[in-house]
């Protein structure tokens, strides 16, 4: 692929080092999590132009629609009033948008682990004709180089190479690696010993999540790090439910506005867009991944309404109650999930827990998204 090529990549390698330099704050270590990785040359020029790409509408197909969106960055960079993602033309996608606050930590990106690298990762919402719409990536290279205001960006983030599918990609996964979230009031009480942090309720909602609840035994956290994912893939019966609920109604533009409710059946055999979902069985074909999903991370949760894969959970105490109920019982339910038998209290010392996982600067990381959505809208 294209953007892949060795000489491109050698470079970029070579400049890690004065990314060390020039943009300490990637490498530093974040409280609860092990340092954020570097990754091909990292600077404050890539992760300021991957931020302007990232806001800016003009690169999707009709100038509509960009990635934040879906991602929206003062709901935590997903999408708290919809169930799940709208794309282009107000057309409904199959699930829902994760946050992508702390993505540099995943293993696996999209709820079906389908990507392991950032920088391919961005060419999906990019090019998915139900997302940004663009035809190809030449096309979406031909479309930034017509825009004369990222001329000077580019030419910073990249010296010599302009506007390619590979400083494009480059940058927009820079911009995504910085969105680092942590130092939340769990980390400064459980990893910087600060006792007055978190309060009776809330470090009974962690013993909970730790012992009675199981919840760790998915939501990995020890005392070196607290990742919150196991970087697993989960059977919970949510999309085995929907499976077996069958046909759904999608939203499809009509022009002029309008719009029209289309069954998931009708999508399929007229627009042949796949609205079946089988989880991570897509990617591998085994049949033990079937509606199975990737494990979320639980940090900044409370900022990322609605749950689950498909949106289908609205709230947190709603997560929770559907955890104690033990899941959806189905022929692939994974054998960790179990009823446990929590009583309000219990149910509310969890949730109290789960919110102090918000990182300190969740508020500034959206500030600067938005900062940089009004300087494209101003040209």
């Amino acid at each position: 692929m294209r953007y892949r090529r060795p000489r491109f990549l050698a470079r970029l390698a070579l400049s890690g080092v004065l990314a060390l330099l020039t943009y300490p704050a990637l490498a530093d270590p974040a409280l609860g999590l092990p340092p954020s990785p570097i990754s091909r040359g990292d600077t404050q020029a890539t992760v300021e132009l991957g931020r302007k790409i990232f806001m800016d509408r003009r690169l999707s197909r009709n100038g509509t629609m960009s990635c934040g969106m879906c991602h929206i960055p003062e709901q935590g960079f997903t999408a708290n009033e919809m169930a799940t993602a709208i794309g282009i033309e107000g057309r409904s996608l199959r699930r829902n948008a994760p946050t992508i606050l702390n993505v540099v930590w995943q293993r696996w990106l999209f709820h079906d682990g389908r990507e392991t690298s950032l920088e391919r990762q961005v060419w999906s919402p990019l090019l998915a004709s139900d997302e940004m719409g663009n035809a190809s990536r030449e096309a979406v290279v031909e479309r930034v180089n017509a825009l004369p205001d990222y001329a000077a960006p580019f030419q910073r983030a990249f010296p010599g190479h302009g506007v390619t599918e590979d400083t494009i990609a480059s940058a927009l996964a820079s911009y995504e690696r910085a969105l680092t979230s942590t130092d939340s009031r769990f980390d400064r009480w459980f990893f910087a010993g600060d006792g007055t942090t978190l309060n009776a309720s809330e470090r009974a909602g962690f013993d909970l999540f730790r012992g009675k609840a199981g919840c760790v035994a998915c939501h990995s956290a020890d005392f070196q790090h607290a990742p919150f994912t196991d970087q697993s893939f989960h059977n919970t019966g949510v999309g085995w439910l929907r499976a077996k609920a069958g046909d759904r109604l999608l939203s499809v533009p009509l022009g002029a506005g309008e719009t029209a409710e289309v069954s998931s059946a009708e999508m399929a055999a007229v627009f042949g867009v796949n609205v079946r979902d089988e989880g991570r069985f897509e990617v591998t074909g085994r049949a033990q991944d079937r509606w199975a999903y990737k494990t979320p991370s639980l940090r900044n949760v409370a900022l990322t309404a609605p749950y689950m894969h498909d949106g289908s959970i609205a709230t947190l105490r709603q997560v929770i109650e559907f955890y104690d109920r033990g899941g959806i019982a189905n022929p692939g339910r994974d054998p960790l999930l179990r009823p446990l038998g929590l009583n309000d209290e219990e149910k509310q010392a969890l949730e109290s827990f789960l919110r102090t996982l918000t990182g300190a600067n969740a508020t500034q990381l959206a500030a600067e998204a938005r900062a940089a959505f009004h300087a494209v809208g101003a040209r």
